[in-house]
């Protein structure tokens, strides 16, 4: 029986036959090789007029390297590094030496695999997961995907939260800022510490992340020292208005280390503070009630809300009433405000749904969760998120209130506006 040639090689359980894939890995491997011999020949190029004493070029092609194989977002492909030879006899270090900024010497995988690994595990992928995620793509055997090498990988993290505490402030302003202090669902420490965070509104209307330490929610020392270190980077001009929960120790931080900054409770901290004084049954209408109070159009009809509230809960459920009325100058400041930017400075949430994804991260992570490796994860998810927060609704606004523009209910004043026109 004559040999048939066209028998496929056997095909391993778990593996994945896809010839489009092997047919664009072909197509990538000419297309990096014909770049590769191209930055090479341009290389050469370069230096046709230095010539040696006997009239031949001085630099010239010199083969190849090995071939090695260089892992891809679309799996492994093998390539061989040109070689490029200074024939002059000159000391090692006066010779001419050719590095491809395409494939460096020492590269094993693509940068944006580089990126992509940390990337994943950083969306809530284990490390054993990352490497069975990529399998069919890398294939089973694929090298440099060990957890040391993504140890390696994420060590670069610590040098990016290194020079972004160093950065110089002196050029930042922020108009408005977010303070929350945020507890992981990871086993830290055995304290009671938390990601204390601070976001911030530039004048264009861009949220930026501002600061963030390791330290205790409620204490008003560790939001010092937080406020501190900003202020002694160069953030001289005190933000117009803070937003945050009543319970945090930022306050007090805050009246020291920048007193003209207004203050502003958060509404859905002190909704859920309320609720705990009712009973469930009663919940949905007490929520009822409040949201009566924080989405009145005047602040005089939100103060009129307050007294409705007062009056109909305070005989029965005073703890309740006193937890909502004791803080009702600093819940009803964003009045003063523009009324576009009233949804931003109602609550604390655009630090909240930050952390969701923080949250999702930790809880995957399997095993206690170091304070400096949590830490690492914040920053870079955080940064990672901030490149799609979108801008403050209203953001023109933000130059009236630089300039102390007067709005009452959310509207610039007819005297400011007619003088500062004039």
């Amino acid at each position: 029986m004559s040999e048939d040639t066209n028998i496929l090689p056997f095909h391993q359980p778990g593996t994945v036959l896809d010839p489009l894939t092997e047919i664009a890995r072909e197509g990538a491997r000419r297309m990096l090789m014909a770049a590769l011999k191209a930055e090479a020949d341009a290389f050469v190029a370069g230096f046709a007029e230095d010539l040696l004493p006997d009239g031949r070029r001085r630099v010239v092609r010199h083969g190849a390297g090995p071939e090695r194989e260089i892992q891809t977002g679309i799996g492994p492909i093998p390539v061989q590094r040109p070689k490029v030879r200074d024939r002059a006899d000159v000391p090692a270090e006066e010779k001419i030496r050719f590095s491809s900024a395409i494939l460096p010497k020492w590269a094993r995988r693509s940068k944006s695999l580089d990126a992509l690994l940390p990337a994943l595990y950083l969306r809530g992928l284990s490390t054993g997961d990352v490497q069975e995620a990529l399998a069919a793509i890398l294939g089973a055997e694929a090298p440099n995907l060990s957890p040391g090498v993504m140890s390696r990988l994420t060590a670069d993290w610590q040098d990016d939260l290194d020079r972004w505490q160093r950065r110089d402030l002196s050029a930042r302003r922020y108009v408005y800022v977010w303070a929350d202090g945020v507890y992981l669902q990871a086993r830290m420490e055995p304290q009671a510490e938390c990601m204390l965070v601070i976001l911030g509104a530039t004048p264009e209307g861009k949220k930026e992340l501002v600061g963030f330490e390791v330290g205790v929610r409620e204490s008003a020392q560790s939001w010092r020292e937080l406020l501190v270190d900003i202020k002694a980077r160069g953030l001289g001009i005190p933000p117009e208005l803070a937003v945050g929960d009543g319970a945090l120790g930022f306050w007090k931080a805050l009246e020291e280390v920048f007193p003209g900054t207004r203050h502003q409770r958060c509404w859905f901290h002190k909704i859920a503070n309320v609720l705990n004084a009712f009973p469930k049954s009663m919940q949905p209408a007490v929520t009822s009630d409040l949201r009566e109070v924080h989405h009145a159009d005047t602040r005089t009809a939100a103060a009129a809300a307050i007294e409705i509230f007062a009056e109909k809960y305070g005989a029965k459920y005073p703890r309740g009433v006193a937890c909502l009325t004791k803080d009702a100058d600093a819940l009803l400041a964003f009045y003063d405000y523009p009324a576009e930017h009233w949804d931003h400075l109602r609550t604390s949430n655009p630090i909240e749904s930050v952390f969701a994804t923080v949250r999702h991260r930790t809880v995957r992570t399997k095993g206690a969760l170091s304070q400096k490796t949590a830490k690492l994860m914040v920053f870079k998810l955080i940064e990672a998120a901030a490149k799609t927060w979108r801008r403050l609704k209203g953001a023109n606004h933000l130059p009236r209130v630089i300039e102390g523009v007067t709005f009452t209910d959310g509207v610039a004043t007819t005297g400011d506006t007619e003088s500062r026109a004039a």
